[in-house]
């Protein structure tokens, strides 16, 4: 995605509080692939809370995964750690389960990586989310040894 200038920042701010939730979830995934991350933090954290609509919580935590790096990452698991309805705690799962990384070697190792960075995180909440998908994890080494034996 390209980089957002200032004026497009600040109107993707403002529709991250429009009462329209397709204009909401476009902000969202405009927020989410900006270089500013850490600058809007608080505004993609409501969205990825969004109590009125979970396609927005879906395309925010999608574009943030889209990233490929920690920081999106980070941001899921921290709203993930606070969800606090059913729709919620469902719609960050769903995104971080079904994230098409994990289809590939590149791409797991890639997760299993920055979940293992982000399970020392200093905040409580990101660091047990990270801990408890990484313990659902089995090594690789476990699944060549079960391949080669089923052979």
């Amino acid at each position: 995605m390209a980089p957002l200038d200032d004026q497009e920042l600040n109107t993707a701010i403002q529709n991250a509080e429009s009462l329209a939730w397709s204009v909401r979830g476009a902000a969202g995934r405009q927020l989410a692939g900006s270089d500013e991350i850490e600058d809007v933090a608080d505004v993609i954290h409501r969205l990825l809370l969004d109590a009125q609509d979970t396609w927005v919580i879906q395309e925010t935590a999608e574009a943030l995964l889209e990233r490929k790096d920690t920081i999106g990452l980070r941001h899921v698991l921290l709203a993930y750690s606070q969800a606090g309805t059913y729709d919620t705690v469902d719609q960050l799962g769903d995104a971080l389960d079904c994230n098409p990384e994990w289809m590939t070697t590149q791409g797991a190792d890639r997760l299993i990586k920055q979940y293992r960075e982000l399970a020392t995180d200093p905040d409580a909440g990101v660091r047990n989310e990270a801990r408890q998908i990484l313990a659902k994890l089995r090594p690789r080494e476990e699944w060549a040894r079960d391949s080669e034996a089923d052979s």
